[in-house]
């Protein structure tokens, strides 16, 4: 069960709408890196937890639910910069910041520009939307729930770090006050949230819980490739070296190595193609 509260997590305001930086926001609610996922994917997570602990479901959950709240904060803000807007305002906030004008509009023809404004016009009323800067709608594709907490815990940092990442972006490009100081509270919540994943991982054993699921006998394993990082330049030319080709393993399980990858399997040879498969006769063998 879900309650909601009519207030804001945090107070959004817009001083000088603008319908460019609103498209740009769609992104941050229905991009891959958006609201969306997170919440979708922290939710699902959390429904599909198993184990003797609740916390981790329960750690999920309030954090799923705080990023509704982040949703809401965004879509407030989509409609508030597409309020009183018309297509000249547009124009001008595209000269004004020539990047951006060179990324959503200069380099592509004038309608798809105007049309994201008509699309908000015609299908929300001049609200937001649940996709990404470009109309495409989220599909869920990036929402990952494995039903391992540790594997999940990971994915979340990726999540965040990207997220983060969009946000500072957003951050770099508004122009408004009151746009920068709300990215600001949800850059600061992408902080925490890496924090707290990389937590969660810590006391699901850390890195003495890999490989990921730790559950599978690694004797099972082809365990003379496990630790072993193979070069692929066709030259010969020497792989890169560092901490992940280097020293001790990251679970100390073994000690890393280098090998030049080589091929360790034949050529395929596959069977003829069936009489009814629609192939030329000569990929065709004789009849058994």
């Amino acid at each position: 069960m879900y309650f909601h509260d009519k207030r804001l997590q945090y107070p959004v305001r817009v001083e000088a709408p603008d319908p460019l930086f609103a498209r740009q926001l769609q992104q941050a609610i229905g991009g891959v890196e958006g609201e969306i996922r997170v919440c979708l994917q922290y939710f699902f997570q959390a429904w599909g937890a198993r184990g003797p602990n609740n916390k981790w479901r329960d750690m999920l959950l309030h954090t799923a639910t705080e990023e509704i709240g982040h949703i809401e904060m965004l879509a407030t803000a989509v409609a508030m910069n597409l309020e009183e807007a018309p297509l000249s305002l547009q124009e001008s906030a595209a000269e004004a910041n020539p990047v951006v004008n060179a990324v959503m509009g200069g380099e592509r023809p004038r309608h798809v520009v105007e049309g994201m404004l008509q699309r908000h016009l015609l299908s929300s009323g001049l609200a937001a939307m649940p996709v990404n800067s470009d109309g495409v709608p989220f599909d869920c594709s990036h929402v990952y729930a494995s039903g391992n907490l540790a594997g999940d815990m990971y994915a979340n940092v990726a999540a965040e770090a990207t997220g983060r990442t969009l946000a500072v972006r957003l951050y770099n490009a508004a122009h408004d006050s009151g746009m920068k100081d709300m990215l600001s509270f949800l850059i600061a919540r992408d902080t925490m949230h890496q924090q707290q994943w990389l937590a969660a991982i810590e006391e699901l054993g850390g890195a003495a819980a890999l490989p990921i699921p730790n559950s599978f006998d690694q004797a099972m394993e082809k365990e003379e490739f496990s630790y072993v990082y193979m070069g692929t330049e066709v030259n010969g030319a020497p792989p890169p070296t560092g901490r992940f080709n280097t020293g001790r393993s990251m679970d100390g399980k073994a000690q890393f190595s280098t090998i030049q990858s080589m091929p360790l399997g034949e050529e395929p040879v596959l069977g003829p193609a069936r009489p009814t498969s629609g192939a030329q006769a000569e990929q065709i063998g004789p009849k058994r």
